[in-house]
């Protein structure tokens, strides 16, 4: 494995009725305090009413930024930084799913720089501060809740990024009761399960030697996963497996998995650029790319890292296969899998056809000519991988 550094300063605080522990947390960092959410769940589920009763237990002064979108977009969190700056805010509190603490962690760096905040996500300028916040979360599925990245969409002009700005962008703390997540419909529930499983699957598929634990970490949570997701969406009130599936989400990308290598990243760039086009749940827009994905890139000499996770997580016997034979039965075990809990397998169940594959296809490539670090790809890949989905 390669040399590496770990360092992770969120503080997690897991179970049942942890919401107690906000008003101690938040009245380190201030009195002025923004409470960021999404579409207005946490106000029909109780969850807002309670979050509002524990910060008047220390008499925080609450300012609120509703309606943050699943694929939170630049210009809400613009709306977040001129609140930070009129009303001299000293915290945040993400409530709700990644999307609003992605939103969250790009509103803190804003407060804190004249910069507008998409010359920082498109790193055309670098964060130097951020406002302190924590999360109270609501959805399984990113891991914002426990790591510094995010990912905005800037809807002009058809551009979605992931950003991270080390240090400054680490929650404070994040409160992950899975109480909070009962009341999360089917589909989200699924959705957020091909999350959390594509996070591992992208650590999964490194070229760096000698990984063994990291490979039983990154099984371990893949054979959890999928054990717990049949019986979770047979009983969406399951408070055992909410609870598994939840730390399941926080782990896939805490980078805990991938200490000692890095991991490829090719689908999530692919579905960052069918999402700035058409506006997708990204999960549903990754479980129908990444079997399209492994299909594109397995080769001779890579199967035998497919064939490990076949045999290892999918099942597969690998009497008198191939390696890559037996990578590729796992690759449509995978996606088998996750048409068998409701996830997509094609875009045209998001009414996505040849027209725009260009220009998906292209901003793939936005960044960089090549992607991806398992294997390098070019946009001929992607429109190929797009075809292939589509």
């Amino acid at each position: 494995m390669d040399n590496f550094k770990y360092y992770n300063p969120t503080k997690l605080i897991f179970g049942k009725g942890q919401l107690e522990t906000l008003p101690k947390e938040v009245q380190k960092y201030g009195n002025k305090v923004l409470i960021v959410y999404g579409g207005g769940s946490i106000k029909r589920n109780g969850i807002y009413d309670h979050v509002l009763a524990k910060l008047a237990e220390i008499n925080a002064e609450v300012f609120e930024l509703p309606g943050v979108e699943p694929n939170p977009r630049i210009s809400t969190v613009r709306k977040g930084v001129e609140i930070c700056k009129r009303e001299d805010i000293e915290f945040i509190l993400a409530v709700g799913g990644g999307s609003t603490i992605d939103c969250t962690k790009a509103i803190a760096v804003g407060a804190k720089t004249d910069v507008d905040m998409w010359d920082i996500v498109t790193k055309k300028e670098r964060a130097t501060d951020a406002l302190p916040f924590g999360t109270v979360l609501t959805l399984a599925a990113t891991g914002s809740e426990m790591n510094s990245g995010s990912v905005i969409t800037n809807w002009e002009t058809n551009e979605k990024y992931g950003w991270g700005a080390g240090a400054y962008t680490f929650p404070k703390f994040s409160i992950l009761d899975p109480e909070h997540t009962m009341s999360v419909p089917r589909d989200q529930t699924v959705y957020g399960i091909v999350d959390m499983m594509s996070h591992v699957l992208e650590h999964y598929f490194h070229q760096t030697t000698n990984t063994p634990i990291q490979d039983r970490f990154c099984e371990g949570i893949l054979t959890t996963v999928m054990e717990t997701a049949p019986k979770l969406l047979n009983n969406l009130e399951s408070y055992e497996h909410r609870e598994t599936v939840m730390l399941g989400g926080t782990l896939a990308l805490n980078n805990m998995l991938n200490m000692g290598y890095r991991g490829d990243w090719a689908t999530h760039n692919l579905e960052h650029a069918v999402s700035a086009v058409h506006d997708i749940p990204h999960g549903g827009g990754l479980a129908i790319l990444f079997p399209n994905w492994m299909r594109h890139v397995i080769d001779d000499e890579n199967a035998h890292r497919f064939k490990q996770l076949a045999v290892r997580v999918l099942d597969v016997d690998p009497t008198g296969k191939s390696d890559k034979e037996v990578g590729l039965e796992g690759i449509n075990k995978l996606s088998e899998f996750w048409t068998s809990i409701g996830a997509p397998a094609r875009l045209a169940d998001y009414n996505i056809d040849e027209s725009t594959v260009d220009e998906m296809a292209e901003k793939t490539v936005t960044a960089t000519p090549q992607y991806g670090n398992f294997k390098k790809l070019t946009k001929q890949d992607s429109v190929e991988i797009f075809k292939a989905s589509l």
